[in-house]
């Protein structure tokens, strides 16, 4: 029969379960965090804990950047190195330990990149008991391990321990479960430089990306570096080179001819003609002749042949700003063009063969007008191929400041003026919500240059140019101001803000003068103008 298993076998651990439960919740640290400062601290304090291995340090080399590559060397080719990470040791005693190249156990193998094991520190004299004194060690024959720790094949630093010498645990299987840790130890480590690498890689993309979309926009003429810009100007890059039709979706006077013509400019078409087509300042009867020409004699004064804007766009981009004011007939004619690629003037038989790059634009909301009936729907898919939608100035107030000095920049120049904006102004102007977006902006400086009083012009001075709040819906039933009273800043309005009753009693008022008739209306003479000319009705 077996003997009996005595005492100490009876309270012997199970080392096979406690090293197995050591590298699984090590492995599991590792899961839950890649830092190592965290998961090499609880490392150490597992090896205490399951396997009786204690002080244990980690020692790297001193100045080395583990987001970079590890530089390679020969031997001792290094500094000094120090403990990093420990447990059991206290503050002070890790802060001693601190090691040149081939001094003591703990610098022989950072030089040597071979694992050493001192069965007795008392009787190894390399030994040099730096960080952890004698007295503190226990009385017993304590040992020592300290195998390397290597990242991309470099010997970077010294996973090490101590050990009492006599247990019921043989020190070759402590040392195969530590040179487990060191190599879980160094592949954390080359791990956390190749994250910090990719990292690095995408940062420095990044900034290339964002200083190619800034470029970009200088090139182009648009100013301003703000997140929701430049997703705008990175879609309009992305399509550049295609054919199909680009719709520009945005508030009145976010800068869609400038988009337009930066759509152009970054397409193969660039050398080719860039038209641009303002579909709410043509008249209802000249849609036909302007958009695709005549042929002489088409109607009453067509004394000679002209070409269309089609024309005129042939392998260039034709831009059609306020597509939504295309009568339903001329939106057909439009339709039929885009799919055949092909014109016909107006009084002519032959179709005329046309290569366009068509963007169009719009304040409007096409799926309503689509709904109401007054915008074809397969009209709308045609353009609506490739929408971008451009920012409101509310949606970038980061680029307000940089966009005002623009415009005083160049109103300063204009008008041989030095006025120049106090940075309370500019915080000022960015906290404003801008309804008329860019557009206002700089018709706001343009007369902030003009009217100022003074040369700098503070927040307190610019109140007077900016409206305290938007204007009351009623605003519109309200008796029109007098000349004296008009105000500096006009707020934008609806191009039906005005019947044609009201435009007329205007003009019956002023002796038929359309400026003193706009001013009493609290409009530009352009805009009374187009009022005007648009309700108008058409000739026989």
């Amino acid at each position: 029969m077996p003997a009996a298993p005595t005492a100490p076998e009876l309270c012997a651990p199970d080392w096979r379960t406690q090293e197995l439960l050591l590298l699984s919740q090590v492995v599991r640290a590792i899961g839950k965090s890649l830092a190592p400062e965290t998961v090499l601290r609880e490392m150490l304090h597992l090896m205490s804990e399951l396997l009786g291995l204690n002080r244990g340090r980690i020692v790297l080399i001193d100045g080395l950047d583990l987001t970079a590559p590890v530089p390679r060397r020969r031997g001792d080719a290094f500094g000094t190195a120090s403990i990093r990470y420990a447990y059991g040791l206290t503050r002070d005693e890790a802060a001693r330990g601190r090691y040149r190249p081939g001094e003591g156990v703990t610098g022989r193998v950072l030089a040597t990149s071979q694992p050493a094991v001192v069965q007795d520190v008392d009787a190894e004299p390399a030994f040099l008991f730096r960080a952890v004194a004698r007295a503190r060690l226990p009385p017993e024959t304590v040992a020592f391990i300290a195998l390397p720790i290597e990242v991309d094949g470099q010997t970077i630093g010294v996973l090490a321990c101590h050990r009492i010498r006599s247990r019921q645990r043989q020190l070759a299987d402590d040392v195969a479960v530590l040179q487990i840790l060191a190599t879980l130890a160094g592949q954390l480590l080359q791990l956390q430089q190749h994250v910090a690498a990719r990292t690095r890689t995408l940062e420095e993309r990044n900034a290339l990306l964002t200083r190619a979309l800034e470029s970009a926009a200088a090139r182009y003429g648009i100013v301003g570096t703000s997140p929701a810009l430049l997703h705008a100007l990175g879609e309009l890059e992305r399509v550049s080179s295609a054919t199909a039709s680009v719709l520009l979706l945005g508030e009145s006077g976010t800068g869609k001819e400038l988009f337009a013509r930066a759509l152009h400019l970054a397409s193969p078409r660039r050398d080719a003609p860039f038209v641009k087509v303002n579909c709410a300042a043509i008249p209802e009867t000249l849609f036909e002749s302007e958009l695709f020409g005549h042929e002489k004699g088409a109607f009453t004064g067509a004394h000679a042949a002209r070409a269309g804007w089609f024309e005129q766009a042939d392998r260039g981009t034709i831009f059609l700003d306020e597509v939504g004011e295309l009568p339903l007939a001329m939106q057909t004619k439009l339709l039929r063009t885009l799919q055949e690629g092909t014109i016909v003037r107006l009084g002519g038989q032959r179709e005329i063969p046309v290569d366009v790059r068509l963007v169009a634009a719009t304040n409007r909301e096409l799926e309503h007008e689509v709904a109401a009936g007054r915008f074809r729907r397969d009209l709308y898919y045609r353009l609506n191929v490739i929408p971008i939608r451009l920012p409101a100035l509310r949606e970038r107030r980061e680029d307000v400041a940089t966009l005002a000095l623009h415009f005083l920049s160049r109103a300063n120049q204009a008008h041989q003026r030095n006025v120049h904006l106090a940075p309370a102004a500019l915080e000022r102007l960015a906290a404003h919500d801008w309804p008329g977006n860019i557009r206002e902006l700089g018709n706001v400086i343009e007369r902030l240059v003009l009217l100022a009083e003074h040369p700098t012009v503070t927040a307190a001075d610019l109140a007077r140019f900016l409206p305290a709040a938007p204007p009351p819906a009623v605003a519109a039933q309200a008796p029109p101001p007098t000349a004296a009273a008009s105000p500096i800043v006009r707020d934008y309005l609806r191009r039906d803000s005005h019947s044609a009753q009201e435009l007329a009693a205007a003009l019956a008022r002023h002796g038929g003068n359309q400026s003193r008739a706009a001013q009493s209306l609290g409009l530009t003479p352009r805009q009374f103008a187009y009022r005007w000319r648009k309700l108008q009705p058409p000739r026989a």
